[in-house]
């Protein structure tokens, strides 16, 4: 009965590394843009400064 989870547990534990590294670098982008003065709107950071 393990034989048959194992598989099934490889695919949960690798879409939660993707879920955490795409959540990471949300957090990140969002992290640089408002250091550069902006905001994220829809994914994508606005009114930064370009100098």
């Amino acid at each position: 009965m393990s034989l048959l989870l194992r598989p099934i547990r490889t695919v949960m534990m690798l879409t939660l590394a993707f879920a955490a590294g795409i959540g990471f670098d949300r957090m990140k982008h969002t992290q640089r843009c408002h250091i550069a003065g902006g905001s994220v709107q829809a994914g994508l950071c606005m009114g930064e400064n370009n100098e």
